[in-house]
């Protein structure tokens, strides 16, 4: 069973990764992604991320068994946050916890190209100078790297 947080407070991704070994035997590797808000070379102040409560987390619900079902998983953790978030804040969290770490790897790596392109989340840029762009789009490569995953989405 998966653990599926969006949440507008920091988190602690070592931490996370650690619950999902939690003295198990049987976990040989733990694959833990971290994304962060940058400041695209000084020009931008903040994120404002907002999602679709309920529908975020049953996507981000659906992603994750969509993984249980392609590799032998231990455990998923999957943390979005909302809100506003400044340059070198974290955004986003997906640990995978599996026997080995290939499956641990390519699972983590699905995860994040769903919650990337699929999952209901928007965001718009506040610039450095406080002016305030629109909705950011995604990019063109995030579409393909998905497409590679299949059913999936």
């Amino acid at each position: 069973m998966a653990t599926i947080r969006v949440q507008r407070e920091d988190f602690d991704a070592g931490a996370e990764a650690a619950g999902l070994a939690g003295g198990r035997k049987d976990v040989g590797a733990v694959v833990t992604f971290v994304g962060y808000c940058r400041d695209e070379g000084g020009r931008l102040g903040a994120l404002e991320l907002e999602h679709y409560p309920g529908m975020a987390e049953v996507e981000m619900a659906r992603v994750a068994r969509e993984a249980e079902t392609r590799w032998p998983l231990i455990g998923v953790t999957a943390i979005h946050r909302f809100g506003r978030i400044a340059p070198g804040e974290q955004i986003v969290c997906v640990a995978v916890a599996a026997a080995h770490r290939g499956e641990a790897f390519a699972a983590a790596e699905m995860l994040m190209d769903y919650l990337k392109t699929r999952a209901p989340f928007w965001k718009r840029a506040v610039l450095a100078n406080g002016a305030v762009e629109g909705w950011v789009e995604a990019k063109g490569g995030d579409g393909s790297a998905v497409a590679r995953w299949g059913a999936a989405g």
